[in-house]
Protein backbone atom coordinates (compact mmCIF):
# COMPACT_ATOMS: atom_id res chain seq x y z
CA UNK A 1 0.00 0.00 0.00
CA UNK A 2 1.71 3.57 -1.01
CA UNK A 3 -0.97 5.55 0.48
CA UNK A 4 -2.67 4.89 3.48
CA UNK A 5 -6.25 6.10 2.88
CA UNK A 6 -7.97 8.63 5.38
CA UNK A 7 -10.64 10.84 5.50
CA UNK A 8 -9.55 14.45 6.99
CA UNK A 9 -11.33 16.89 8.46
CA UNK A 10 -10.56 20.65 7.22
CA UNK A 11 -13.65 22.44 9.06
CA UNK A 12 -12.00 25.70 9.75
CA UNK A 13 -8.60 24.55 9.30
CA UNK A 14 -5.63 26.57 6.99
CA UNK A 15 -4.90 25.29 3.51
CA UNK A 16 -2.25 27.32 1.93
CA UNK A 17 -2.23 27.06 -2.10
CA UNK A 18 0.53 28.05 -4.30
CA UNK A 19 -0.59 29.61 -7.92
CA UNK A 20 -3.44 31.07 -8.90
CA UNK A 21 -4.43 29.05 -12.22
CA UNK A 22 -6.86 26.87 -13.18
CA UNK A 23 -4.92 23.80 -11.51
CA UNK A 24 -5.28 25.44 -8.49
CA UNK A 25 -8.99 26.73 -8.95
CA UNK A 26 -9.83 22.59 -9.27
CA UNK A 27 -8.24 22.33 -5.77
CA UNK A 28 -9.59 25.39 -4.24
CA UNK A 29 -13.22 24.30 -4.81
CA UNK A 30 -12.71 20.96 -3.65
CA UNK A 31 -11.17 22.12 -0.31
CA UNK A 32 -13.35 24.76 0.20
CA UNK A 33 -15.96 22.02 0.10
CA UNK A 34 -14.50 20.62 3.16
CA UNK A 35 -15.38 24.28 4.61
CA UNK A 36 -11.16 25.25 5.51
CA UNK A 37 -9.52 28.24 5.54
CA UNK A 38 -8.16 28.85 2.24
CA UNK A 39 -5.15 31.34 1.58
CA UNK A 40 -3.38 31.65 -1.91
CA UNK A 41 -0.78 32.67 -2.85
CA UNK A 42 0.36 33.46 -6.28
CA UNK A 43 1.66 36.71 -8.89
CA UNK A 44 -1.47 36.52 -10.69
CA UNK A 45 -4.96 34.90 -10.07
CA UNK A 46 -7.64 33.69 -12.51
CA UNK A 47 -11.10 35.38 -12.94
CA UNK A 48 -12.85 32.43 -10.82
CA UNK A 49 -10.80 32.78 -7.99
CA UNK A 50 -11.11 36.71 -8.15
CA UNK A 51 -15.07 35.92 -7.99
CA UNK A 52 -14.76 33.44 -5.29
CA UNK A 53 -12.70 35.68 -3.09
CA UNK A 54 -15.12 38.47 -3.75
CA UNK A 55 -18.41 36.16 -2.77
CA UNK A 56 -16.80 35.33 0.20
CA UNK A 57 -16.14 38.83 0.97
CA UNK A 58 -19.70 40.11 0.28
CA UNK A 59 -21.08 36.82 2.18
CA UNK A 60 -19.00 38.18 5.08
CA UNK A 61 -17.56 34.31 5.50
CA UNK A 62 -13.49 35.06 5.62
CA UNK A 63 -12.62 31.66 4.89
CA UNK A 64 -10.87 32.95 1.39
CA UNK A 65 -7.33 35.13 1.70
CA UNK A 66 -5.74 36.11 -1.46
CA UNK A 67 -1.92 37.29 -1.16
CA UNK A 68 -0.18 38.42 -4.60
CA UNK A 69 3.04 38.34 -4.59
CA UNK A 70 6.01 35.52 -5.87
CA UNK A 71 6.48 32.11 -3.56
CA UNK A 72 8.95 32.78 -0.29
CA UNK A 73 9.73 30.48 2.48
CA UNK A 74 9.06 32.98 5.18
CA UNK A 75 5.46 33.11 3.48
CA UNK A 76 4.98 29.36 4.42
CA UNK A 77 6.77 30.41 7.86
CA UNK A 78 4.26 33.21 8.07
CA UNK A 79 0.98 30.75 8.58
CA UNK A 80 2.18 27.83 11.29
CA UNK A 81 -1.54 26.86 11.65
CA UNK A 82 -1.24 25.81 8.08
CA UNK A 83 -2.34 21.95 8.35
CA UNK A 84 -1.59 21.16 4.25
CA UNK A 85 -0.19 23.03 1.42
CA UNK A 86 -0.93 22.51 -2.30
CA UNK A 87 1.81 22.97 -5.00
CA UNK A 88 -0.47 23.98 -7.66
CA UNK A 89 1.98 25.93 -10.18
CA UNK A 90 2.67 25.51 -13.61
CA UNK A 91 6.79 24.93 -12.37
CA UNK A 92 7.33 21.62 -11.55
CA UNK A 93 10.39 22.78 -9.93
CA UNK A 94 8.86 25.20 -7.98
CA UNK A 95 6.19 22.93 -6.80
CA UNK A 96 8.74 20.38 -5.52
CA UNK A 97 10.09 23.16 -3.34
CA UNK A 98 7.32 24.10 -2.09
CA UNK A 99 6.67 20.34 -1.04
CA UNK A 100 10.16 20.30 0.78
CA UNK A 101 9.04 23.10 2.49
CA UNK A 102 5.96 21.68 3.76
CA UNK A 103 7.75 18.96 4.79
CA UNK A 104 10.06 20.50 6.74
CA UNK A 105 7.79 21.97 8.19
CA UNK A 106 5.62 19.05 9.65
CA UNK A 107 2.79 19.98 7.48
CA UNK A 108 0.75 17.88 4.83
CA UNK A 109 2.13 18.49 0.88
CA UNK A 110 0.45 17.68 -1.96
CA UNK A 111 1.80 18.32 -5.36
CA UNK A 112 -0.79 18.61 -7.96
CA UNK A 113 -0.02 15.88 -10.66
CA UNK A 114 3.53 14.67 -8.89
CA UNK A 115 2.38 12.21 -6.70
CA UNK A 116 5.72 11.53 -5.70
CA UNK A 117 6.86 14.34 -4.13
CA UNK A 118 3.21 14.58 -1.80
CA UNK A 119 2.48 13.11 1.37
CA UNK A 120 -1.52 13.07 0.76
CA UNK A 121 -3.01 13.01 -2.82
CA UNK A 122 -7.06 14.06 -3.77
CA UNK A 123 -8.52 10.36 -4.94
CA UNK A 124 -11.60 10.81 -6.62
CA UNK A 125 -14.41 11.19 -5.51
CA UNK A 126 -17.84 9.81 -4.57
CA UNK A 127 -20.03 12.28 -2.85
CA UNK A 128 -23.22 10.96 -1.10
CA UNK A 129 -22.80 12.66 2.15
CA UNK A 130 -22.47 12.03 4.73
CA UNK A 131 -21.30 8.87 2.48
CA UNK A 132 -17.95 9.17 0.62
CA UNK A 133 -16.33 7.15 -1.05
CA UNK A 134 -12.36 7.96 -2.02
CA UNK A 135 -10.75 6.23 -5.41
CA UNK A 136 -7.19 6.33 -6.22
CA UNK A 137 -4.35 4.58 -8.37
CA UNK A 138 -1.95 6.44 -6.28
CA UNK A 139 -1.71 8.91 -9.84
CA UNK A 140 -0.29 5.38 -12.09
CA UNK A 141 -3.85 4.74 -13.86
CA UNK A 142 -6.04 8.43 -13.28
CA UNK A 143 -8.53 7.61 -16.42
CA UNK A 144 -9.59 3.86 -14.82
CA UNK A 145 -10.58 5.92 -11.55
CA UNK A 146 -12.58 8.01 -13.35
CA UNK A 147 -13.87 5.43 -15.01
CA UNK A 148 -14.62 3.75 -11.45
CA UNK A 149 -15.73 6.52 -10.07
CA UNK A 150 -18.36 7.20 -12.88
CA UNK A 151 -19.61 3.53 -12.30
CA UNK A 152 -20.22 4.14 -8.62
CA UNK A 153 -21.74 7.50 -9.16
CA UNK A 154 -24.92 5.38 -11.16
CA UNK A 155 -24.66 2.37 -8.60
CA UNK A 156 -25.37 4.75 -5.74
CA UNK A 157 -28.83 6.07 -5.64
CA UNK A 158 -29.07 10.24 -5.19
CA UNK A 159 -31.50 9.27 -1.95
CA UNK A 160 -28.26 7.58 -0.26
CA UNK A 161 -27.15 11.26 1.39
CA UNK A 162 -30.47 11.32 2.86
CA UNK A 163 -30.56 7.68 4.20
CA UNK A 164 -26.76 8.81 5.67
CA UNK A 165 -28.38 11.93 7.54
CA UNK A 166 -31.37 9.99 8.85
CA UNK A 167 -29.09 7.47 10.09
CA UNK A 168 -26.84 9.64 11.91
CA UNK A 169 -29.92 11.71 13.52
CA UNK A 170 -31.08 8.29 15.24
CA UNK A 171 -27.37 7.18 15.83
CA UNK A 172 -27.51 7.68 19.49
CA UNK A 173 -31.32 6.69 20.47
CA UNK A 174 -30.86 3.53 18.31
CA UNK A 175 -27.49 3.07 20.79
CA UNK A 176 -29.43 3.98 23.70
CA UNK A 177 -32.26 1.23 22.35
CA UNK A 178 -29.53 -1.80 22.04
CA UNK A 179 -26.82 -2.15 24.12
CA UNK A 180 -25.35 -5.08 22.11
CA UNK A 181 -23.26 -4.31 19.24
CA UNK A 182 -24.40 -6.94 17.48
CA UNK A 183 -28.28 -6.09 17.90
CA UNK A 184 -27.81 -2.34 16.87
CA UNK A 185 -25.92 -3.81 13.55
CA UNK A 186 -28.94 -6.76 12.97
CA UNK A 187 -30.98 -3.30 13.52
CA UNK A 188 -29.16 -1.05 10.75
CA UNK A 189 -28.58 -3.78 8.51
CA UNK A 190 -32.83 -4.42 8.25
CA UNK A 191 -33.48 -0.60 8.26
CA UNK A 192 -30.80 -0.25 4.90
CA UNK A 193 -32.28 -3.06 3.18
CA UNK A 194 -35.67 -2.68 3.45
CA UNK A 195 -38.71 -0.07 3.28
CA UNK A 196 -37.39 2.61 5.21
CA UNK A 197 -34.18 2.65 2.71
CA UNK A 198 -36.57 2.68 -0.27
CA UNK A 199 -38.63 5.47 0.94
CA UNK A 200 -35.41 7.75 1.18
CA UNK A 201 -34.55 6.72 -1.72
CA UNK A 202 -38.00 7.72 -3.36
CA UNK A 203 -37.65 11.23 -1.24
CA UNK A 204 -39.92 10.36 1.03
CA UNK A 205 -38.33 11.23 4.10
CA UNK A 206 -40.97 12.23 6.43
CA UNK A 207 -42.51 8.59 5.50
CA UNK A 208 -38.91 6.83 6.10
CA UNK A 209 -38.33 8.73 9.35
CA UNK A 210 -41.84 7.72 10.77
CA UNK A 211 -41.33 4.33 9.92
CA UNK A 212 -37.68 4.35 11.69
CA UNK A 213 -39.02 5.87 14.44
CA UNK A 214 -41.99 3.05 14.30
CA UNK A 215 -39.27 0.46 13.85
CA UNK A 216 -37.54 1.75 16.63
CA UNK A 217 -40.33 1.78 19.38
CA UNK A 218 -41.21 -1.73 18.70
CA UNK A 219 -39.08 -3.74 16.76
CA UNK A 220 -41.37 -6.95 17.54
CA UNK A 221 -44.32 -5.64 15.45
CA UNK A 222 -42.33 -4.27 12.18
CA UNK A 223 -42.91 -7.82 10.28
CA UNK A 224 -44.47 -6.25 6.97
CA UNK A 225 -42.28 -6.89 4.17
CA UNK A 226 -42.73 -4.96 0.79
CA UNK A 227 -42.86 -6.21 -2.97
CA UNK A 228 -40.91 -4.73 -5.64
CA UNK A 229 -42.54 -4.74 -8.87
CA UNK A 230 -39.39 -5.33 -11.46
CA UNK A 231 -39.24 -4.97 -15.08
CA UNK A 232 -36.36 -7.62 -16.02
CA UNK A 233 -36.37 -6.12 -19.68
CA UNK A 234 -36.13 -8.17 -22.61
CA UNK A 235 -33.42 -10.15 -21.93
CA UNK A 236 -29.99 -8.70 -22.06
CA UNK A 237 -29.12 -8.04 -18.46
CA UNK A 238 -27.30 -4.39 -19.35
CA UNK A 239 -30.72 -2.95 -19.95
CA UNK A 240 -31.52 -3.36 -16.36
CA UNK A 241 -32.15 -0.36 -14.28
CA UNK A 242 -30.03 0.24 -11.63
CA UNK A 243 -32.86 0.47 -9.19
CA UNK A 244 -33.81 -2.92 -10.52
CA UNK A 245 -30.30 -4.12 -10.16
CA UNK A 246 -30.30 -3.19 -6.36
CA UNK A 247 -33.88 -4.73 -5.71
CA UNK A 248 -32.60 -7.94 -7.38
CA UNK A 249 -29.87 -7.78 -5.26
CA UNK A 250 -31.62 -7.45 -1.40
CA UNK A 251 -34.75 -10.02 -2.53
CA UNK A 252 -35.42 -12.43 -0.03
CA UNK A 253 -38.10 -14.04 -2.09
CA UNK A 254 -37.96 -13.79 -6.64
CA UNK A 255 -41.56 -14.63 -8.08
CA UNK A 256 -40.25 -14.88 -11.78
CA UNK A 257 -41.79 -15.32 -15.20
CA UNK A 258 -40.89 -17.72 -18.34
CA UNK A 259 -39.81 -14.51 -19.94
CA UNK A 260 -36.84 -13.80 -18.10
CA UNK A 261 -33.53 -14.46 -19.36
CA UNK A 262 -31.14 -16.77 -17.26
CA UNK A 263 -28.75 -13.55 -17.45
CA UNK A 264 -31.30 -11.63 -15.97
CA UNK A 265 -32.33 -14.02 -13.23
CA UNK A 266 -28.29 -14.69 -12.52
CA UNK A 267 -28.04 -11.24 -11.20
CA UNK A 268 -30.60 -11.73 -8.08
CA UNK A 269 -29.23 -12.08 -4.53
CA UNK A 270 -27.38 -15.65 -4.85
CA UNK A 271 -29.48 -16.66 -1.53
CA UNK A 272 -32.88 -15.59 -2.90
CA UNK A 273 -35.53 -18.43 -2.79
CA UNK A 274 -36.65 -18.39 -6.62
CA UNK A 275 -40.21 -19.19 -7.67
CA UNK A 276 -41.20 -19.77 -11.21
CA UNK A 277 -44.68 -18.60 -12.04
CA UNK A 278 -44.34 -18.59 -15.96
CA UNK A 279 -47.28 -19.13 -17.91
CA UNK A 280 -47.18 -20.16 -21.59
CA UNK A 281 -50.35 -20.39 -24.35
CA UNK A 282 -52.75 -23.41 -22.71
CA UNK A 283 -50.17 -23.64 -19.64
CA UNK A 284 -51.04 -22.02 -16.70
CA UNK A 285 -49.23 -24.05 -13.98
CA UNK A 286 -50.07 -21.43 -11.46
CA UNK A 287 -53.09 -19.25 -11.84
CA UNK A 288 -52.76 -15.66 -11.77
CA UNK A 289 -55.04 -15.27 -8.56
CA UNK A 290 -52.35 -17.73 -6.85
CA UNK A 291 -49.87 -15.50 -8.11
CA UNK A 292 -51.35 -12.57 -6.62
CA UNK A 293 -51.66 -14.31 -3.34
CA UNK A 294 -48.42 -15.55 -2.85
CA UNK A 295 -46.62 -11.96 -3.09
CA UNK A 296 -49.25 -10.88 -0.09
CA UNK A 297 -48.71 -13.84 2.29
CA UNK A 298 -44.68 -13.87 1.55
CA UNK A 299 -44.74 -9.93 2.41
CA UNK A 300 -46.86 -10.87 5.32
CA UNK A 301 -44.09 -13.06 6.59
CA UNK A 302 -41.98 -9.93 6.27
CA UNK A 303 -40.10 -10.82 3.32
CA UNK A 304 -39.00 -8.65 0.88
CA UNK A 305 -40.41 -9.61 -2.37
CA UNK A 306 -39.30 -9.17 -6.35
CA UNK A 307 -41.86 -9.81 -8.99
CA UNK A 308 -39.48 -10.31 -11.36
CA UNK A 309 -40.84 -9.62 -15.49
CA UNK A 310 -39.63 -9.60 -18.34
CA UNK A 311 -40.30 -6.16 -20.32
CA UNK A 312 -41.95 -4.16 -19.09
CA UNK A 313 -44.51 -4.88 -15.70
CA UNK A 314 -47.27 -2.41 -17.15
CA UNK A 315 -47.20 -4.17 -20.88
CA UNK A 316 -49.07 -6.64 -21.68
CA UNK A 317 -46.94 -7.44 -17.87
CA UNK A 318 -50.73 -8.02 -15.52
CA UNK A 319 -48.72 -5.74 -13.16
CA UNK A 320 -51.67 -3.53 -12.88
CA UNK A 321 -53.76 -6.41 -11.02
CA UNK A 322 -51.37 -7.89 -8.58
CA UNK A 323 -50.20 -4.72 -7.31
CA UNK A 324 -54.41 -4.19 -6.91
CA UNK A 325 -54.50 -7.15 -4.87
CA UNK A 326 -50.91 -5.87 -2.49
CA UNK A 327 -52.99 -2.39 -2.39
CA UNK A 328 -56.02 -4.12 -1.29
CA UNK A 329 -54.25 -6.00 1.60
CA UNK A 330 -52.27 -2.71 2.24
CA UNK A 331 -48.87 -4.39 1.34
CA UNK A 332 -46.34 -2.02 0.54
CA UNK A 333 -45.00 -2.14 -3.26
CA UNK A 334 -42.94 -0.22 -5.99
CA UNK A 335 -43.04 -0.68 -9.14
CA UNK A 336 -39.92 -0.54 -11.16
CA UNK A 337 -40.33 0.20 -15.38
CA UNK A 338 -38.37 -2.18 -17.66
CA UNK A 339 -37.57 -1.71 -21.11
CA UNK A 340 -40.35 -3.44 -22.82
CA UNK A 341 -39.55 -5.97 -25.35
CA UNK A 342 -40.87 -3.56 -28.24
CA UNK A 343 -38.23 -0.47 -27.61
CA UNK A 344 -35.43 -3.26 -26.87
CA UNK A 345 -35.73 -5.62 -29.67
CA UNK A 346 -36.70 -2.99 -32.05
CA UNK A 347 -33.36 -1.59 -31.07
CA UNK A 348 -31.24 -4.37 -31.12
CA UNK A 349 -32.67 -5.26 -34.87
CA UNK A 350 -32.17 -1.84 -36.20
CA UNK A 351 -35.77 -1.13 -37.03
CA UNK A 352 -36.82 2.25 -35.39
CA UNK A 353 -40.36 2.70 -34.44
CA UNK A 354 -41.02 5.79 -35.50
CA UNK A 355 -39.23 7.59 -38.24
CA UNK A 356 -40.10 10.96 -39.34
CA UNK A 357 -40.23 9.37 -43.30
CA UNK A 358 -41.71 6.37 -42.42
CA UNK A 359 -44.08 6.48 -39.74
CA UNK A 360 -45.52 8.93 -37.17
CA UNK A 361 -46.71 6.52 -34.36
CA UNK A 362 -46.72 3.33 -33.14
CA UNK A 363 -49.00 0.79 -31.41
CA UNK A 364 -48.38 -2.28 -29.50
CA UNK A 365 -51.01 -4.90 -29.21
CA UNK A 366 -51.26 -8.38 -27.49
CA UNK A 367 -51.21 -10.83 -30.60
CA UNK A 368 -51.66 -14.56 -28.74
CA UNK A 369 -54.77 -16.66 -30.08
CA UNK A 370 -57.57 -17.26 -27.81
CA UNK A 371 -60.17 -20.14 -28.59
CA UNK A 372 -58.02 -19.79 -31.87
CA UNK A 373 -59.07 -16.65 -32.67
CA UNK A 374 -57.76 -13.07 -32.94
CA UNK A 375 -60.38 -10.33 -32.15
CA UNK A 376 -58.76 -6.75 -32.53
CA UNK A 377 -60.42 -3.72 -34.35
CA UNK A 378 -58.16 -4.71 -37.73
CA UNK A 379 -59.60 -1.61 -39.22
CA UNK A 380 -57.89 0.64 -36.72
CA UNK A 381 -54.79 -1.26 -37.28
CA UNK A 382 -54.29 -0.24 -40.88
CA UNK A 383 -53.94 3.27 -41.00
CA UNK A 384 -51.17 5.02 -42.89
CA UNK A 385 -47.37 6.17 -41.37
CA UNK A 386 -47.88 4.03 -38.75
CA UNK A 387 -45.79 1.07 -37.27
CA UNK A 388 -47.73 -2.26 -35.48
CA UNK A 389 -46.08 -3.95 -32.67
CA UNK A 390 -47.74 -7.39 -32.19
CA UNK A 391 -46.36 -9.08 -28.73
CA UNK A 392 -47.31 -13.15 -28.01
CA UNK A 393 -47.80 -13.57 -32.06
CA UNK A 394 -45.76 -16.19 -32.80
CA UNK A 395 -48.73 -19.20 -33.37
CA UNK A 396 -51.01 -16.28 -34.49
CA UNK A 397 -48.62 -15.09 -37.27
CA UNK A 398 -50.55 -16.22 -40.27
CA UNK A 399 -53.89 -14.82 -38.85
CA UNK A 400 -51.76 -11.36 -37.93
CA UNK A 401 -50.82 -11.07 -41.76
CA UNK A 402 -53.61 -12.18 -43.54
CA UNK A 403 -56.32 -9.96 -41.60
CA UNK A 404 -53.55 -7.00 -42.01
CA UNK A 405 -53.71 -7.72 -45.93
CA UNK A 406 -57.64 -8.67 -46.12
CA UNK A 407 -58.55 -4.59 -44.19
CA UNK A 408 -55.78 -2.76 -46.87
CA UNK A 409 -52.55 -3.28 -45.78
CA UNK A 410 -50.08 -3.63 -49.27
CA UNK A 411 -48.88 -7.15 -49.06
CA UNK A 412 -45.72 -6.36 -49.77
CA UNK A 413 -45.83 -4.19 -46.53
CA UNK A 414 -42.28 -4.32 -44.65
CA UNK A 415 -43.05 -7.30 -41.98
CA UNK A 416 -39.99 -8.72 -38.86
CA UNK A 417 -40.04 -11.20 -36.73
CA UNK A 418 -37.72 -10.67 -34.07
CA UNK A 419 -36.40 -14.41 -31.96
CA UNK A 420 -35.45 -13.65 -28.41
CA UNK A 421 -34.55 -9.68 -28.96
CA UNK A 422 -31.87 -8.26 -26.94
CA UNK A 423 -29.76 -11.72 -26.38
CA UNK A 424 -27.10 -13.30 -28.32
CA UNK A 425 -29.44 -16.03 -29.59
CA UNK A 426 -31.38 -13.00 -31.43
CA UNK A 427 -32.55 -13.52 -35.17
CA UNK A 428 -34.38 -11.47 -37.12
CA UNK A 429 -36.61 -12.11 -39.96
CA UNK A 430 -37.21 -10.11 -43.08
CA UNK A 431 -40.10 -9.96 -45.47
CA UNK A 432 -43.47 -8.85 -46.23
CA UNK A 433 -47.19 -9.65 -45.02
CA UNK A 434 -46.66 -12.25 -47.64
CA UNK A 435 -43.67 -13.63 -47.17
CA UNK A 436 -42.90 -13.86 -43.50
CA UNK A 437 -44.87 -16.29 -42.42
CA UNK A 438 -43.14 -18.78 -44.71
CA UNK A 439 -39.73 -17.51 -43.68
CA UNK A 440 -40.72 -17.76 -39.85
CA UNK A 441 -42.04 -21.36 -40.61
CA UNK A 442 -38.78 -22.58 -42.64
CA UNK A 443 -36.67 -21.79 -39.77
CA UNK A 444 -38.58 -22.65 -36.90
CA UNK A 445 -38.23 -19.98 -34.96
CA UNK A 446 -39.53 -20.29 -31.04
CA UNK A 447 -40.81 -17.77 -28.66
CA UNK A 448 -39.88 -15.33 -27.64
CA UNK A 449 -40.54 -13.33 -30.42
CA UNK A 450 -41.82 -9.86 -31.41
CA UNK A 451 -43.71 -8.82 -35.04
CA UNK A 452 -43.09 -5.19 -35.96
CA UNK A 453 -45.50 -4.50 -38.99
CA UNK A 454 -44.48 -0.97 -41.28
CA UNK A 455 -42.55 0.90 -43.52
CA UNK A 456 -39.56 1.54 -41.09
CA UNK A 457 -38.91 -2.34 -41.67
CA UNK A 458 -37.40 -1.22 -44.44
CA UNK A 459 -34.84 0.63 -42.51
CA UNK A 460 -33.25 -2.87 -40.93
CA UNK A 461 -30.67 -3.93 -43.57
CA UNK A 462 -28.96 -0.33 -43.14
CA UNK A 463 -29.38 0.56 -39.66
CA UNK A 464 -28.38 -2.91 -37.96
CA UNK A 465 -25.46 -3.42 -35.64
CA UNK A 466 -25.83 -6.22 -33.13
CA UNK A 467 -25.22 -9.54 -33.69
CA UNK A 468 -25.34 -9.60 -37.77
CA UNK A 469 -23.85 -12.86 -38.25
CA UNK A 470 -27.20 -14.29 -36.44
CA UNK A 471 -29.84 -12.06 -38.91
CA UNK A 472 -31.63 -14.06 -41.60
CA UNK A 473 -32.64 -12.63 -44.39
CA UNK A 474 -36.05 -13.03 -46.31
Amino acid sequence: MDFLPLFHNLKGRRVLVVGGGEIALRKVRLVQEASAYITIIAKDFCPDLIAMDAKDTADGCNGLELITGAYEHKRLLGYPDTVMVIAATNDRDLNRLVSEHAQGANMLSNVVDDPGFSTVIFPSIVDRSPIQIAISSGGDAPVLVRLLRTRFESLLPAGMAKLGSLAGSFRERVKAKFSNGADRKAFWEEVFNGPIAEQAYANNLDKAEQLLADKLENTSEFKTGEVYLVGGGPGDPDLLTFKALRLMQQADIVLYDRLVSKEVLNLVRRDATRIYVGKTAGDHPVTQDNINQKLVDYALEGNRVVRLKGGDPFIFGRGGEEIETLAEHGIPFQVVPGITAASGCASYAGIPLTHRDHAQSVRFIAGHLRSGKMDLNWPELVQPNQTLVFYMGLNGMETICQQLMEHGLDSETPAALIEKGTSARQQVFVGDLQSLPNIVRSAGAKAPTLIIVGHVVSLQDKLAWFNLSEKAQG
